[in-house]
């Protein structure tokens, strides 16, 4: 069939309009974040791959015994990523696995995962980091691979990390904070903080102390504290405090004395100028009297 000159002007026209991208504000909406379940007990591997899956959830869920080489208190990663670096809203392991690498302002380069988990021993963990290439690190990575399983690398990922809590209405309050954690905080983690064992193992881990994290940790700072305890904390009540609670009950957990940062530079000062120089960092302020970090060993 032949067209006339102006009908087949017209549908060239209409078949070059779906070359051209969309604008306003169907152009500008992003993309909801990807949902993701991760797999199934029961579906995790065999073989030599499977054997450094298992190694890897078991040094994950009790690392003072799987790893103790490279840790220097009681807390295991389960503590910060918890039900095996699975549940959401707990900084899972499946979507942090496919965010790497990424650059970190922390150290001021891109890290791979593996540094990552690196960094993750050196402060949370207050121990020393294990080489890339050894059995501990394979077996922390496969592991957080298989987790991932399906998972779309670089996408931002439902559930990833801790939902970030607005500002507070209030200053966080050290007093406020303090009455927070008798009510609801004490009968796990104790009144000086250090947590609770049976049989000689961990049931509770400390939040300050020489066996909680030291102060070059993520959670030694108010606000990722703050975001974590709002979304998973009292354990089983997540949920039932209060934002401004998660708020004050951090600041007072993160105004106690624990471990010294390792990346200390001799001076209490001229660390804090150097690496925790903002409103989120108690380190080298004055409470109750005392300098925190002031004689941290």
């Amino acid at each position: 069939m032949k067209l006339n000159p102006r009908k087949a002007m017209a549908l060239a026209l209409l078949g070059a309009a779906w070359l051209v991208p969309p604008t306003g504000a169907a152009w500008a909406q992003t993309p909801a974040p990807a949902t993701f379940s991760p797999p199934d007990e029961a579906a995790m591997p065999t073989g030599p791959f499977g054997d450094a899956v298992k190694l890897g959830e078991n040094i994950f869920r009790n690392t003072p015994k799987y790893a103790p080489q490279f840790t220097g208190n009681t807390l295991s990663c389960d503590n910060c990523h918890m039900n095996g670096g699975r549940l959401a809203n707990s900084s899972p392991m499946w979507a942090a696995y496919v965010a790497y690498p990424a650059y970190r302002s922390k150290n001021k380069k891109v890290n791979t995962f593996g540094q990552r988990l690196q960094g993750c021993f050196r402060f949370s963990e207050n121990g020393k980091a294990p080489p890339l290439d050894s059995k501990v690190m394979v077996a922390l990575e496969s592991y957080s691979f298989w987790l991932s399983t399906n998972a779309p690398t670089g996408a931002k990922m439902a559930g990833g990390g801790y939902p970030k809590l607005a500002k507070s209405a209030q200053a966080p309050s050290y007093q406020r904070g303090q009455v927070v954690y008798a009510q609801n905080c004490s009968l796990c983690h104790g009144a000086n903080g250090a947590g609770a064992a049976a049989h000689g193992a961990v049931v509770f881990p400390a939040v300050w102390g020489q066996d909680s994290y030291n102060w070059g940790a993520g959670m030694s700072a108010i606000n990722n504290a703050a975001d974590f305890i709002h979304a998973n904390m009292p354990l089983g009540l997540a949920g039932t405090l209060s934002a401004q609670q998660a708020w004050d009950v951090a600041a007072y957990i993160d105004s106690q004395d624990r471990p010294q940062d390792p990346r200390f530079t001799g001076s209490v000062a001229a660390t804090r100028a150097k690496f925790h120089d903002n409103a989120f960092s108690q380190y080298g302020t004055t409470v109750n009297g005392h300098v925190l970090g002031a004689g941290a060993q």
